[in-house]
């Protein structure tokens, strides 16, 4: 029986490497089906999916900037990151990124 998600667990709720393992392998022969079938495709199937999966990439993306600014509110889940980055700017603990990135 997989662990709920959480400490020790992965999002999927498996806790054993061998689980996650199996589950990756599962994933990968998976993902290697839709490609062969994508290869498949006639012309027009494969661009018409093609057009598909760019709004489905649009469609994810939204949900994500969504998410990552509902986190970034008062009391949102980035809330303490959020509260630190300001302490340490206010303090003087921070460098222009222009300067970092001249420095690598």
């Amino acid at each position: 029986m997989a662990a709920k998600p959480g400490i020790g667990a992965n999002a999927r709720g498996l806790s054993s490497v061998g689980e996650r393992r199996k589950m990756m392998f599962m994933s990968t022969d998976r993902v290697k089906q839709i490609a062969d079938q994508v290869r498949e495709l006639q012309d027009s199937e494969r661009e018409e999916f093609l057009l598909w999966l760019s709004d489905y990439q649009l469609e994810q993306s939204d949900a994500w900037d969504r998410a990552i600014a509902r986190d970034s509110e008062p009391g949102g889940r980035l809330a303490k990151v959020l509260d630190r980055v300001q302490n340490d700017i206010a303090q003087g603990k921070t460098r222009p990124l222009d300067e970092v990135l001249d420095d690598s």
